[in-house]
């Protein structure tokens, strides 16, 4: 991504939604946009691995949890598969593990924290539905923008 959020809101101000929850970066990439795709799961991050393991075709893979940071939804190994098909970012709204691992990684990463703790592989959850950031409902399709300063969402037609 060339332009920093900040510009773009700027630029494009009513057309975006800006997501106002904390996330932290762990991803070697800070920055990274792309269209959207959704896992809504909690403590299960079976769906989200599934998706990773799909080509990516430079999209953005929201995974509500809920904001839990009971168990994490996301290590180094489904982020290096990520890497692999082709994704530009994951945005989690809970927990990473292997922190350290990710960083190492060219891949976008924002979540709200870390837990060492793995989560189950059940299968639960829903793919490709609407998820809910903070006060921002962001639609499979939508448009992602992030950067250290945050996140901004344009919404589709």
């Amino acid at each position: 991504m060339s332009i920093s959020t900040a510009d773009l809101y700027d630029e494009r101000g009513p057309e975006l939604a800006s997501v106002s929850l904390q996330f932290r970066d762990f991803g070697g990439a800070s920055s990274f946009s792309g269209p959207v795709r959704t896992v809504q799961c909690r403590h299960d991050n079976a769906l989200a691995k599934a998706l990773l393991a799909t080509p990516g075709e430079g999209a953005v893979l929201i995974i509500d949890g809920g904001g839990s940071l009971q168990t994490a939804l996301m290590g180094d190994m489904i982020g290096a598969s990520a890497v692999q098909n082709g994704w530009a970012g994951v945005i989690i709204n809970g927990a990473v593990r292997d922190s350290v691992a990710l960083g190492t990684l060219h891949l976008g990463v924002k979540a709200l924290g870390t837990n060492p703790a793995k989560s189950a592989k059940e299968g639960a959850g829903s793919v490709d539905v609407p998820v809910q950031l903070g006060e921002v409902t962001i639609n499979p399709g939508d448009v992602v923008y992030a950067d250290p300063d945050g996140i901004l969402v344009a919404a589709t037609l």
